[in-house]
């Protein structure tokens, strides 16, 4: 299973202070959600060799200059119903507000594990002030600083007791995320795949609540299928819905094998996808684009191929992803979009023997080496695949300093020529020999 931590509280007590703190060795994993986030907020953090994204909900408060309770609340709502645990950041220099009163009010009637971090202890005088948290009702405080690092190893040891642990059974299965914007089809197709109206589908777009697995065991198919399905009709702050859809999106891709990305084929292939895309990318995920309301798309017999041209445009430079066309209503070409993500899994999981690689490898290295630079000549010894959850390879040579971003780009598309690698990210590394 995912793992979320996520960080809430009032504005200006240290979250995203915090969030840097934990996720500082590592880079965040997805990009800015054009027009709603205005700074990272989703990154990866990893303790005792367990990994675990962290959220910081502090930036999604609309004009955070002022105090939006309303929008507070509805931060602390979502965090409750999507993390696997809540870490609330209070200030030991101004004691317990009305507002942390109100935050603590909600986290009370959570059965999630809630931890009272308290933040900005900078020296041993602040001990005694932090005890005044304890009446907050929550239980166990954390006094820590955030910006030395002081006490957050000792909770994230207590933290990471609460993960979950996934079935193993469940964890042998392939796992598909059906991910998209709103509205696109993303429960209809689950719907016409189950055969029978599991989730919720009506035109307005959001209908469907929580994010669902099911087991899919039918015409001679076995995996997991993770309906990620959008967001909630229920907060009237837009950044929070953008915020809880993220957040449901990043959960279901990190458990998932194979992202099945949703797009409306009347709408084109919009910013967000491409925000989904790139998200799948950077978590070497398998993908495959699924253009569904095909059936409303007036067609000639270029169309479909002017159709992928502009998408492939899009997504470059890593093009060799399968797009298959649907209409989900119409119930045309639904298993194949399950068969392509089957034949996308296969891929992210091959092994090629080192013998193979490098009978044909080597052959197209020699014909086309990588250019000299300053008279210094890279001869490329042989190549091997690395373990790995997607495809990696590394190619051995003297001078792996002088290969060039374009030779990158050229082997591995020489790779995807040659072995079937389709939908898979593949990632290439030069090694001294």
């Amino acid at each position: 299973m995912s793992n979320i931590v996520a960080i809430v509280g009032r504005p200006n007590v240290g979250k995203s202070t915090l969030y840097n703190r934990l996720t500082e060795s590592r880079k965040a994993i997805v990009d800015d959600f054009s027009g709603v986030t205005r700074d990272r907020h989703y990154g990866v953090s990893e303790w005792v060799d367990k990994k675990f994204t962290v959220i910081d909900t502090g930036g999604y408060v609309a004009n955070s200059t002022d105090v939006f309770e309303a929008a507070i609340r509805e931060q602390v709502i979502i965090a409750i119903e999507e993390a696997s645990v809540i870490l609330f950041l209070v200030d030991v220099t101004t004691g317990i507000t009305d507002l942390d009163d109100e935050i603590a009010t909600l986290l009370r009637r959570s059965t999630k594990p809630v931890f009272v971090v308290v933040n900005k202890l900078d020296n041993n005088a602040q001990v005694s002030d932090a005890t005044e948290f304890y009446s907050l009702g929550l239980g166990e405080i954390y006094t820590i600083s955030s910006m030395t690092g002081s006490g957050t190893g000792e909770l994230l040891d207590e933290v990471v007791k609460h993960f979950e642990e996934e079935d193993p059974e469940e964890a042998s299965r392939p796992k598909y995320a059906i991910v998209g914007r709103p509205n696109v089809g993303k429960s209809s197709i689950i719907n016409s795949l189950i055969g029978t109206d599991r989730n919720i589908v009506t035109p307005i777009a959001g209908t469907t609540r929580d994010s669902i697995h099911i087991h899919y065991n039918q015409y001679g198919h076995d995996f997991m299928l993770i309906d990620t399905a959008g967001l909630r009709k229920k907060t009237k702050v837009k950044e929070n819905i953008e915020f809880y859809s993220v957040m449901r999106t990043i959960k279901a891709l990190e458990e998932a094998d194979v992202i099945i990305l949703m797009i409306d084929a009347t709408e084109g292939f919009e910013g967000q996808d491409m925000n989904i895309f790139h998200l799948a990318e950077k978590n070497k995920k398998g993908i495959v684009i699924v253009v569904n309301k095909w059936d409303l798309i007036e067609k000639n017999n270029k169309t479909v191929k002017v159709f992928e041209e502009q998408i492939r445009e899009k997504i470059a430079p890593f093009t060799d992803v399968p797009i298959v066309f649907t209409s989900v209503t119409e119930k045309q070409r639904v298993l194949r979009v399950i068969e392509t993500a089957n034949k996308v899994y296969e891929n992210r999981a091959r092994k090629i023997s080192t013998s193979k690689l490098n009978e044909v490898m080597l052959p197209i290295i020699e014909k086309y080496p990588p250019p000299s630079i300053k008279g210094k000549y890279v001869k490329i010894k042989y190549v091997t695949q690395i373990n790995g959850t997607s495809p990696m390879f590394a190619f051995f040579c003297n001078l792996p300093q002088y290969v060039k971003e374009p030779y990158y780009r050229f082997i591995e598309n020489q790779l995807r020529d040659n072995f079937e690698l389709s939908g898979s990210p593949v990632q290439v590394w030069f090694r001294q020999k």
